[in-house]
């Protein structure tokens, strides 16, 4: 890991849905997916970058689709939750295959396979030159991952949050249903809760905003955009303040 030099950013919080480790897939992990992401993280953090990852799980299971269904809301969210930890288990071996040093932490404890999620441990592990991947949501049903990623980069004073999509960017209108929609290089966060957007939900947006944490979405399953996005390369659509 080499030292950072006119980077813009120090340290940054990536937000991969469980959807993108599916690949072309309909469940499950795409290893060559998995693997291509991987290899991306791992350049990243070569370049001297400090970055953090949460995983969604909506690839396995999406425990408020199942709540529609007729099943617990709590329960069906718990499975969601265990369902990020398998990605991330996952996101490790990819990594630590690359001989990179990766450190799963849990919101919920399974010491058996992961670290238990403290604050101070993982900006350690930031600080070291670690990979750290924030597993089981915030631990708490009724919130998303995205409000999970927007928690954690909060809590470890991320410079920017990465959501990392299969679209490129925030549209007025769904892009794939108005081919006419237009898409925003900028915006700021009142515009999008108030505009409903759809950038993340109302939660996340609210906490990046009075965290005044920048939030750029982009498309990651354009090979070696994640690199660009860290160079300061304006790719996706940033939402910021003002």
């Amino acid at each position: 890991m080499t030292a950072p030099t006119d980077l813009p950013y120090r340290r940054v919080l990536l937000k991969l849905s469980g959807e993108a480790l599916m690949g072309d897939m309909d469940y499950g992990i795409d290893p060559a997916m998995i693997g291509r992401l991987a290899r991306e993280i791992a350049a990243v953090r070569e370049r001297g970058v400090e970055i953090a990852l949460v995983v969604g799980g909506g690839n396995i299971f999406r425990g408020a689709g199942l709540a529609a269904a007729g099943m617990d809301r709590v329960t069906g969210d718990q499975m969601g939750m265990l369902a990020t930890v398998i990605n991330a288990l996952a996101m490790q071996d990819a990594l630590e295959r690359l001989d990179v040093f990766c450190r799963v932490m849990s919101a919920i404890p399974i010491h058996q396979v992961c670290e238990e999620y403290i604050r101070r441990r993982a900006v350690r592990h930031l600080e070291k030159g670690r990979v750290v991947v924030f597993a089981a949501g915030t631990g708490n049903p009724y919130f998303t991952t995205d409000s999970a990623a927007a928690l954690r980069a909060s809590e470890i004073n991320a410079d920017i949050m990465l959501k990392a999509t299969k679209v490129d960017g925030v549209y007025d209108a769904d892009p794939v249903t108005h081919p006419e929609a237009r898409r925003f290089d900028r915006v700021t966060y009142d515009e999008a809760l108030a505009r409903k957007l759809g950038v993340m939900d109302a939660t996340a947006i609210v906490m990046c905003r009075d965290n005044n944490i920048p939030l750029r979405i982009f498309n990651i399953y354009e090979p070696g955009n994640l690199g660009r996005v860290v160079s300061g390369e304006d790719i996706g659509t940033l939402v910021v303040r003002s």
